[in-house]
């Protein structure tokens, strides 16, 4: 195994995931939306790699919504959720990897001290990505006839915690997996070694 092979790995279970969960391809039985806590694991997981991964994923997204309105008979450009808000996504997603990727640079093992920061980065990626992104769609659709402070404030508000919430879910199942392969990886290279002699 080399050493881009986890790292790849990681890659192709969310790119299957983004897509799974973006375009309801399970009907009924799809999982939420994935999105945003994958542009945070990749930053976390896939340093070095953001040049051409977070364009990829970004284009992913975008074809994915592609894919599903125009599969509904729907114009892309004509659809309720795209307005020139839209390009918004690109830094929202940002905002997630940044978070990603900073809790990677201050990350030394699986610990207390780790999942407190974790929380702190995660909840703070998810408020700007969430301000970023609803903001864009709030003050530039058409479909808000009357843009106030006060409405975006109630709109930001309303949406912030279920956004929280599952990108918190998908965030702590990839940590959860991350302390158990920390774990259960050197047992098994101990292992390896000692039945190597």
């Amino acid at each position: 195994m080399t050493a881009t092979t986890p790292r790849v790995f990681v890659l192709s279970v969310l790119v299957l995931l983004m897509a799974a969960s973006r375009a309801h391809v399970f009907d009924h039985f799809s999982p939420p939306d994935a999105t945003w806590a994958a542009f945070f694991i990749a930053g976390f997981h896939l340093r070095g790699w953001g040049r051409w991964v977070f364009p990829l994923l970004t284009a992913l997204a975008v074809a994915v919504d592609w894919y599903v309105i125009s599969g509904q008979g729907i114009d892309f450009w004509n659809h309720y959720c795209v307005s020139p808000g839209y390009w918004a996504l690109v830094p929202a997603y940002g905002a997630m990897w940044a978070g990603g990727a900073w809790m990677r640079r201050r990350y030394a093992g699986a610990n207390w001290e780790a999942l407190g920061r974790l929380a702190a980065a995660l909840v703070a990626s998810v408020a700007v990505c969430h301000l970023i992104a609803q903001g864009g769609f709030y003050w530039t659709s058409p479909v808000v006839a009357e843009p106030t402070l006060a409405g975006w404030w109630k709109n930001y508000t309303d949406w912030l915690p279920p956004y929280m919430a599952t990108a918190g879910t998908y965030v702590a199942i990839a940590a959860a997996l991350q302390a158990a392969a920390e774990r259960i990886g050197p047992l098994l290279r101990d292992r390896r070694d000692r039945g190597a002699h």
